[in-house]
């Protein structure tokens, strides 16, 4: 469900929810750091807010803050919040406090399976802020949690009532969460990146049902994201933080079709999606805020700032009703506001879909099959089934080129790229490298891993991690490993120093510079990049994604991205292919299979992308429906079939192959979504394989 925006007001509903002047302190081991510093910002019933900012910005604190769920040494030093008018958070005492939490206002965490208890069924803890807040029988309980998760589009409520958190998947465990915060019917939802960890497909169905459920409860919602096409499509009003402080406050379409902050302008740009070249990337690092700041706290890495930026600070204020920011020379034009894209000054350069690749094969994958043995029991490990995670996967990658592996957590892209770089041993088919037989792993191929801190030794220096490759393959002296490290370092964009550094000294942008520099050592023509910016701030995304380009013009590098971010594949890829449940369902040029997809799940992967634009996001799309088949036991024939919407009898029996759309576009697919297009494939097997 949308809720329609089109009569935006500037007054907006009565407040739930009034933080004034809102400032939160934490005393630490060297200091005391200021996460907010002077807050102020309302939320009215029925209304989404959106906090957006980098890591650090202050948004989850300021959401913390409210019900004082603070770190150790974490208060609030000054400030009020009022709830309901009257009744002051911030001093509350904490017996009345609890009545609060859980009662009044309900709150959804990023990580479900840390908030989760794991000893414990799900329907009890779903219900366990009810038995806190109310004096139902255990009955009583039990059937309310059963609603409510019926409420949240949980499948098969009645049973899954008695599962552990382990046994459902990462959308059903979000699910769970959000039953459990309106289970006592909350004034106020604070969501703070609820889908952050989430593939499109369910953070799509996530944020549909926040959508549907505050327009049914009525209730006012505060998101925390990183990810502004999320507030797009969803948000009334838009807060924007920087360094503690609110930098542009305003409605989502005022913010959007005319941003008048540099830092928001800044963010806008940093995205990838209808980038017109390099990205552009703000330099330089937030403030440390255990240090005394004086004038605007964005001036060090602001492109606009002059000295009266540096020596004052710029008050939060209005310039039109609606609209505030706190900037002595704003950008955009007062008071206008266009239903167009942002507009973006990236700098010049190459758009990197489009740049030109080799036509020589570098990687040559066919029919590749992975199949996993499911074991049981503790002793003899009896083979139980198979988990069939890559079934028949063909594809090429010319040399110099960025081919995209996209799809759902669970569809195989993962496991294809290890098998690429030689984790995993193929159960069948051929992977051929430059023509002559499969790649050596770390001389042909290397792997850069989503998490570069759980796969950087935190013994090690850098450097040391840097030139582990070298050492291992017995490649020159100590000496000239070391300097090779410090090489490579530089080349990435850190500082000289940053050898004799450990892996936690560093940024999640920095780690994973780190993590290039160590795929660069023994100079790979390919590297399989996994998941390389799902984790970063859009702002750090921008400038890992710049660098990878740099890198692959500088070196002759040949990309395998993987990634479930059709925005950033998009960008940074020629061709993309889609993966589903092991099978690889369409390729072709990325423009093509963005704009003019043929596979019905590709079509829903691109409608459920965020969009930052809040006129284009408003349109409802029926993105993917219902959840993952498992692998263990994949449904015959065209194995989307349980999911699609144009499924009919031939689909649950017959395999399709991938038929040709032109310019090396492929869809596999029966009835795709233009069959006039569609050149036939020259034989169907019978009996759904190929």
């Amino acid at each position: 469900m949308t809720v329609d925006r089109t009569a935006e007001t500037v007054a907006g509903p009565a407040p739930v929810l009034r933080i004034s002047d809102l400032r939160t302190t934490i005393d630490v081991r060297d200091g005391v750091v200021r996460p907010v510093d002077g807050v102020t910002l309302e939320v009215g019933r029925g209304e989404l807010l959106g906090l957006v900012g980098e890591s650090g910005s202050g948004k989850t604190m300021t959401a913390l803050s409210i019900l004082r769920l603070l770190p150790p040494g974490g208060r609030i030093a000054s400030g009020r919040v009022l709830l309901g008018g009257d009744l002051d958070l911030a001093t509350l005492p904490e017996p009345q406090l609890r009545q609060v939490r859980g009662g009044r206002i309900g709150t959804v965490f990023q990580d479900p399976m840390t908030s989760l208890n794991p000893a414990v069924p799900i329907g009890r803890q779903v219900s366990e802020p009810l038995a806190l807040h109310s004096g139902l029988s255990p009955g009583e309980l039990a059937r309310r949690a059963v609603e409510m998760l019926e409420l949240v589009g949980l499948p098969d409520a009645a049973r899954r009532v008695k599962a552990y958190p382990h046994q459902l998947s990462g959308g059903m465990r979000q699910r769970v969460m959000i039953a459990r915060a309106l289970i006592c019917e909350p004034e106020l939802l604070i969501a703070d990146e609820p889908t952050t960890a989430l593939d499109v497909t369910v953070q799509h169905q996530i944020l549909e049902l926040i959508d549907e459920l505050r327009a049914r409860l009525g209730m006012a919602v505060i998101l925390v994201t990183h990810d502004l096409g999320v507030v797009a499509g969803r948000a009334d009003r838009v807060a924007v933080l920087y360094a503690g402080k609110i930098a542009e406050l305003t409605g989502t379409r005022a913010l959007f079709g005319n941003p008048r902050h540099p830092y928001t302008e800044a963010l806008f740009e940093a995205l990838p999606e209808n980038a017109t070249g390099r990205l552009y990337s703000i330099p330089g690092l937030p403030p440390d805020l255990r240090e005394p700041l004086s004038g605007c706290r964005f001036a060090p890495r602001c492109r606009y700032a002059t000295d009266e930026c540096r020596a004052t600070e710029p008050e939060l204020a209005a310039e039109a009703p609606g609209h505030e920011f706190a900037c002595f020379h704003p950008v955009g034009e007062p008071g206008e506001v266009t239903p167009t894209a942002v507009t973006r000054v990236s700098e010049p350069g190459p758009v990197p879909g489009t740049a030109e690749a080799g036509t020589r094969p570098l990687l040559q994958v066919q029919d590749l099959v992975k199949d996993f043995p499911v074991t049981s029991g503790a002793v003899l490990r009896r083979r139980a089934g198979t988990v069939s995670a890559v079934a028949g996967v063909s594809f090429t990658v010319a040399a110099g080129e960025t081919f995209g592996l996209v799809g759902e957590s669970g569809c195989g892209k993962t496991t294809v790229g290890r098998a690429v770089v030689g984790l995993d041993t193929p159960t069948s088919g051929q992977i051929r490298f430059d023509g002559d037989g499969a790649p050596r792993p770390g001389r042909d191929t290397h792997l850069v891993f989503q998490d570069p801190y759980a796969a950087l030794d935190p013994r090690m220096r850098v450097g040391e991690v840097v030139a582990e490759p070298l050492a291992i393959h017995g490649s020159g002296s100590r000496v000239q490993r070391r300097e090779r490290a410090r090489e490579l370092l530089a080349e990435v964009g850190l500082p000289a120093g940053a050898a004799q550094r450990y892996p936690h000294e560093f940024s999640g942008g920095q780690r994973q510079r780190v993590g290039l520099a160590r795929a660069l050592a023994l100079e790979p023509k390919l590297i399989v990049a996994d998941e390389p910016v799902s984790a970063l701030d859009v702002s750090v995304q921008a400038q890992i994604l710049n660098l990878m380009n740099e890198l692959r013009e500088r070196h002759g590098l040949t990309y395998v991205l993987i990634s479930h971010d059709l925005s950033v594949v998009r960008y940074l890829a020629q061709r993309i292919g889609v993966m589903y449940l092991g099978k690889l369902v369409e390729s072709g040029p990325a423009e093509r299979v963005w704009r003019s997809p043929r596979h019905p799940y590709t079509r829903g992967l691109v409608d459920t992308v965020p969009v930052a634009d809040p006129w284009a996001a408003r349109t409802p799309s029926r993105g993917v429906a219902g959840e993952l088949p498992s692998a263990l036991d994949p449904p015959s024939g065209c194995r989307f079939r349980t999911r699609c919407p144009f499924a009919q009898e031939i689909c649950a029996v017959e395999e399709p192959l991938p038929r040709s759309f032109g310019d090396g576009h492929e869809a596999a697919c029966h009835f795709p979504l233009d069959a006039a297009a569609a050149v036939p494939p020259a034989k169907i097997h019978q009996g759904g394989t190929r």
